[in-house]
């Protein structure tokens, strides 16, 4: 029987090849990281507050992606009109939470550097739309309202359920 010490377990583990950061070194990034990004669920439960959430929803995408699904609310500005318009649409003292389709699309990664080297504050919605609609959140096509279930491997089914994250 060979015997590994935790030493040699942990150099051939595929996740701890490279060893976590500091503590200090991850509060750092993912504190970075929070200042960047909103999450769908926090997004929706801002919106759905009373009062001014604080902040205006930009769709990043074509007026075709736009007719076929968005929040309701957001400002439809894509991205390559965002120089040219973002000062007529974009309160720049208003920070401003960008999104596209989804997880695979960087097109909300796009419109927020643009926003960002025109002088607003800027966050990306991480998931996009693919994440509002699967979880279930009401949006607005061009034929009106819609609203799907939840996705159960995206969202409680619940609606007053709490994700615990």
């Amino acid at each position: 029987m060979v015997m590994t010490s935790p030493a040699t377990a942990t150099a051939v583990n595929p996740v701890l090849r490279v060893p976590p950061a500091s503590p200090a070194a991850a509060a750092a990034y993912f504190g970075a990281s929070l200042a960047f990004h909103a999450d769908v669920s926090d997004v929706a439960s801002a919106l759905a507050a009373d009062g001014d959430p604080g902040f205006v929803v930009v769709d990043s995408r074509s007026t075709a992606s736009w007719d076929q699904g968005h929040i309701p609310g957001a400002v439809h500005l894509p991205t390559a009109l965002i120089p040219e318009q973002a000062p007529r649409l974009l309160d720049p003292a208003v920070p401003v939470v960008t999104y596209c389709w989804g997880p695979g699309c960087n097109g909300a990664t796009r419109a927020a550097l643009a926003l960002a080297q025109l002088g607003y504050q800027v966050k990306e919605m991480l998931g996009g739309f693919e994440y509002w609609a699967r979880e279930g959140f009401a949006f607005e096509t061009w034929e009106g309202g819609e609203r799907r279930a939840a996705d159960p491997l995206t969202a409680p089914v619940d609606d007053d359920a709490d994700c615990g994250c």
